[in-house]
């Protein structure tokens, strides 16, 4: 079975003398890979559920089927749950950026946006309230009078301890920015 995330480090090895790798432009891509703190929650979170079900299974084998249904519902929201976590991020295509988060995605058109830049910053390490001196890639709409939108960190779930990761992507969504957004 492909795993279309596990390629993004690689096109951009492979594809290393141009900036934009992909050939269609206009599909969603996350130009790096989900972060191993990231894929691990996951994982953890899909051996729950997997035990949720075997407990729905062996309640619905001693004939308390609400039950079992009410193990099963809770198994499919754990799952679906882990799923979002991994799908979290920022992607980039033709028409703009996207940043996904856990509850909401926000969609912004190249002709938006003002800039894209890694600024130094107190950053949320770990997506947690405690925040450390790191960096951001942040993102400058035009439509919000400067504000600055944070889309990635150095201290996330994608990039803790992977600083040149880190930097890829950047430079990456940089460069996506540099080349679709209206030049003024």
């Amino acid at each position: 079975m492909p795993l279309p995330f596990l390629t993004a480090d690689r096109a951009f090895d492979e594809a290393a003398e141009t900036a934009l790798p992909f050939d269609d432009r206009d599909q969603w891509r996350r130009p790096y890979r989900p972060g191993p703190y990231r894929v691990g929650a996951a994982a953890l979170l899909l051996l729950l559920a997997s035990y949720v079900l075997f407990a729905g299974v062996i309640i619905a084998a001693a004939g308390d089927t609400t039950a079992a249904g009410v193990c099963g519902v809770l198994a499919v929201l754990v799952i679906a749950a882990a799923m979002r976590l991994l799908r979290m991020g920022t992607w980039v295509c033709a028409r703009g950026l996207r940043h996904v988060g856990f509850f909401r995605t926000r969609t912004t058109p190249w002709d938006v946006v003002v800039a894209a830049r890694t600024v130094q910053q107190p950053v949320r390490w770990l997506g947690l309230p405690r925040t450390v001196q790191g960096q951001a890639l942040v993102l400058v709409r035009r439509d919000r009078q400067g504000e600055q939108t944070a889309l990635l960190t150095s201290h996330n779930g994608d990039f803790l301890g992977r600083t040149t990761a880190f930097e890829r992507a950047t430079d990456s969504i940089e460069v996506w920015a540099d080349e679709y957004r209206p030049q003024h």
